[in-house]
């Protein structure tokens, strides 16, 4: 088995810290797998379904979590378009990085890392409003439930010390 380099695994978190940022920003919690799970292949052309299929499969164990009901569905298919679409670029972003990794100097390399922890901000700015929305549209019980849910995965990370959903 081989390894990646500290910077090609720094890009892999910061792909995984945007997969799973509902998990990161807004502390989800689950009993599945993260989306965002690092892997020695991630940022490889053949990541990218691997990725959509987290994504996807964090988006339905989230749908489950929290009860959506068909009346919220509308508001939930906003938030969970937007996790699809930062999931997306955020991957194009790390594997740009990626090609650009041998040949980049330590200089670069940093700039490039602070690209990607930018791209991540400017993700969660679009994240928040969508989930807002939903929150918003749930009643009193089952934004408790949401809370749990979040707090939950926030509590799971603070223990074990990982930035990665649960």
């Amino acid at each position: 088995m081989t390894t990646m380099p500290s910077t090609m695994r720094s890009a892999a978190l910061v792909i995984a810290l945007l997969v799973s940022a509902p998990g990161f920003a807004l502390a989800q919690a689950g009993g599945t797998p993260a989306p965002a799970a690092t892997s020695p292949t991630a940022g490889s052309p053949a990541a990218g379904s691997g990725a959509q299929a987290r994504v996807e499969a964090r988006i339905k164990q989230l749908h489950a979590q929290m009860r959506i009901t068909p009346d919220e569905e509308p508001q939930w298919n906003q938030f969970a378009e937007v996790m699809r679409s930062n999931a997306r670029e955020m991957e194009e972003a790390a594997t740009q990085r990626a090609e650009k990794f041998p040949s980049m100097t330590a200089l670069q390399d940093m700039q490039s890392y602070e690209q990607l922890a930018e791209a991540h901000v400017q993700h969660l700015q679009k994240l928040i409003p969508a989930f807002e929305a939903l929150y918003n549209a749930m009643p009193d019980q089952q934004k408790q439930l949401a809370d749990q849910v979040f707090r939950t995965g926030s509590e799971r990370r603070a223990q074990t010390g990982s930035s990665r959903s649960q």
